[in-house]
């Protein structure tokens, strides 16, 4: 039987939004013991001001290695899974990343007896999209709701935080004077807070009702990339000119970069996530999970200021 005061697992603790989350939960439960797990040593390192803030054990696993997430799960109660990424690499693939992660960390759980798993998604995701990182989301999605332990996955587009680097990549859209988006930023953004989505999860976790389901949460506004970036403009008291780059020739510039370069700066799947149009009634997730949203202005300033605290 798991210890319903038993350790909580975090996945891929070492990016931004992971040590947003290990310091809530440090914050609202700091009997609870914690485990960040990251791939490398130098992911570990990078945590070692966390761990002795907040006594968070961390361990290096192989997130493809249902042996070592199942030590790792020992005794845990719920884990959060924040591992993916948005583009695939000739050594950091989309499989590996999302499909074998997943069901590896499923594997764990039902050893473990682990009570519940949140995953982090991104909107748009499903089994059968055309876009090859939203199909290979969808999979690993469907990987862990059909596995025995109870999953709850939140769909979610660009997350701002501050020092995070969808905020970085905006404010550098916005302080430019003149930038170049494709189709002229004609893409709808809904982004969210990294406070709104940490809230999220913690929700996730801490439900006497576990969900099992998979909900689509998003900020509070949808608009297109242009006025996104001419609001941050504004927000820094700044003016921008928008000028267009053809799809066409942001898809060709992706696919020659990736056939000469090993970790290109842009692929066409990656190109194809950022051109998803973001445009859902955020409320029903909400709802479900008892969180309010914060609105777009303020998530921008927080976002757009300067420093990079991770919480």
């Amino acid at each position: 039987m798991t210890d319903p005061s038993g350790p909580i697992l975090v996945t891929g603790a070492n990016g931004r939004l992971g040590r947003r989350l290990l310091r809530r939960l440090a914050a609202r439960r700091p009997r609870t013991p914690l485990r960040a797990l990251v791939r490398s040593q130098r992911a570990a390192d990078a945590l070692a001001s966390l761990q002795r803030e907040t006594g968070t054990q961390v361990e290096v696993v192989d997130y493809t290695d249902t042996a070592g997430l199942s030590k790792a799960a020992s005794g845990a109660r719920a884990a959060v899974h924040l591992v993916g990424i948005l583009k695939q690499t000739r050594g950091n693939r989309y499989v590996d990343a999302h499909e074998r992660a997943c069901r590896a960390l499923a594997r764990a759980a039902e050893a473990g007896g682990l009570q519940r798993i949140v995953y982090l998604s991104i909107l748009g995701s499903r089994p059968d999209s055309a876009n090859d990182c939203l199909a290979s989301k969808g999979r690993a999605e469907r990987i862990l709701l059909e596995a025995p332990t109870r999953a709850l996955v939140l769909r979610v587009p660009m997350v701002l935080g501050p020092g995070d680097p969808a905020s970085q990549a905006l404010r550098r859209q916005a302080e430019a004077g003149s930038v170049r988006l494709v189709r002229g930023g004609a893409t709808r953004e809904q982004p969210i807070a990294a406070d709104d989505v940490v809230a999220a999860i913690v929700s996730g976790l801490e439900r006497v009702d576990p969900l099992d389901a998979a909900l689509d949460l998003a900020g509070p506004e949808s608009l297109s990339h242009r006025a996104l970036v001419e609001r941050a403009a504004a927000i820094l008291g700044r003016s921008v000119v928008v000028r267009s780059l053809p799809l066409f020739l942001a898809r060709a510039l992706a696919a020659i970069a990736e056939r000469l370069v090993a970790d290109p700066p842009l692929t066409r799947a990656m190109l194809g996530v950022l051109e998803h149009d973001d445009d859902i009634d955020p409320a029903p997730a909400c709802e479900r999970l008892g969180i309010t949203l914060t609105p777009l202005d303020e998530t921008l300033r927080r976002a757009l200021a300067n420093g990079d605290s991770p919480t």
